[in-house]
């Protein structure tokens, strides 16, 4: 049913449950799993030598750590994942990635760690849902 799956994360509550719910479901179907994290480089800029640049590392290196535990996981219940972090809006890197990998599913958190409003779909969720190409799974 779902060969390769798509679950984006920013290391909150709803993105690890949605981390969760696609290890499952690459495990009930034999699927690959491809994790991303996107460093939101239009709050800070794609600076050159700045005090920017000194955030974006260390958001690159929080990414990083967060998937490869990721990964461990994955590996543990012998499950294929790859990952990556990029740099850009999440939603559209979200987007590009699912085309480039031509994932069957997107596994998405219903929010995300800046979303401060209770019960209401994060922004970045609800892009990604109104703009996928493909059926997209919130969590």
């Amino acid at each position: 049913m779902y060969d390769t799956i798509l679950v984006p994360t920013d290391g909150s509550d709803p993105a690890n449950r949605a981390v969760e719910h696609a290890l499952e479901l690459a495990d009930r179907y034999d699927s690959r799993v491809h994790a991303m994290y996107c460093v939101e480089t239009h709050r800070y800029g794609e600076p050159a030598l700045s005090s920017a640049e000194i955030v974006l590392t260390n958001l690159e290196e929080q990414g990083e750590s967060m998937l490869e535990d990721l990964g461990d996981r994955a590996d543990n219940a012998s499950i294929e994942c790859t990952w990556n972090v990029c740099h850009g809006r999440p939603w559209e890197e979200v987007q590009k990635k699912a085309d480039e990998l031509d994932a069957d599913l997107i596994v998405i958190g219903f929010q995300g760690q800046n979303h401060v409003r209770t019960n209401r779909i994060g922004s970045v969720a609800e892009r990604v849902v109104r703009t996928a190409n493909r059926p997209v799974l919130t969590a």
